[in-house]
């Protein structure tokens, strides 16, 4: 009997020595070759008119991951990079694109054109000539970054589409709750102390205006005509009170809480609008 329970004391013994061995077998990283990465061109033509043409086209290899049992298999993530240059890719232009897998990215003239101009906000009046860098970094989730090589390209962006239509009338309003003037009757006649200023085609001013905190507004290319009117992407009073995104037939504005003098600046271009106490 007590040879039995020596052999069972011995056998479990060998399993639990195994079994610390295989844990100790672990996958660990030993290193990858950075993506070499280039592009088509190093001059990109923007122009208008010109907007579903290929601008350029970006291509990069893969890093070849390798670890203790070998070449690894799992899907590489790609983050590529676009700043301008001398910016270290540390600018609040800077633009950020993922790409699952894939080695290569192509923009048209109408996606970088639109990048350049609406997202990164580059002059584009007058125009001028820029010179953006570009890189791209490989991971496996979050772990194990290895970066490329740094490109760049020159180009002159035009002004883009806005990204929301302008009025045509060339004027804007505001009402509401919260202003002055209360929601405009229709018809009503024009309320000058709620205009604003055009700066230019897409960019319109109200330098300042009184706005009682809480209340709601609009914007309006007619005023007393309800035809069509500016205001929030979400439900009525969701906006973020000092500026946030707007469009056409949006719901209604929230005011900042405190009630004040407040200068308005509606972007078009940009499709955003911003509120500053003053």
């Amino acid at each position: 009997m007590k040879n039995i329970f020596g052999l069972l004391a011995f056998s479990v013994f060998l399993f639990c020595i195994s079994s610390c061995k295989k844990a100790e077998n672990k996958d660990f990283f030993e290193g990858g070759t950075p993506p070499s990465f280039s592009a088509s061109t190093a001059t990109v033509t923007l122009e208008p008119g010109s907007e579903a043409n290929t601008a350029i086209v970006l291509k990069w290899t893969n890093p070849d991951y390798k670890f203790t049992t070998g070449l690894s298999s799992q899907d590489v993530t790609y983050t590529l990079e676009m700043d301008t240059l001398g910016a270290n890719f540390n600018s609040s232009r800077k633009v950020t694109t993922v790409i699952a897998k894939d080695l290569s990215k192509s923009y048209t003239v109408g996606e970088l054109n639109g990048i350049l101009g609406n997202t990164m906000v580059l002059q584009l009046s007058p125009r001028r000539n820029y010179t953006l860098q570009l890189r791209v970094i490989a991971s496996i989730g979050s772990s194990v970054k290895i970066t490329s090589n740094v490109i760049s390209f020159t180009t002159k962006p035009f002004a883009p589409p806005p990204k929301v239509a302008p009025p045509a009338s060339g004027k804007l309003y505001i009402t509401g709750s919260a202003t002055p003037g209360g929601w405009m009757g229709s018809p009503a006649p024009e309320l000058l102390s709620q205009k604003f200023t055009q700066v230019s085609s897409t960019l319109y001013v109200l330098s300042s205006i009184a706005l009682t905190g809480g209340g709601s507004y609009l914007f309006v290319p007619l005023y007393g005509d309800w035809g069509a009117k500016y205001g929030g992407l979400g439900a009525n009073n969701t906006n973020n009170v000092n500026g946030d995104d707007f469009h056409d037939n949006g719901g209604d504005l929230l005011a900042p809480a405190a009630s004040g003098n407040y200068k308005i600046t509606v972007d078009f271009q940009l499709g955003k609008f911003t509120v500053v106490k003053q």
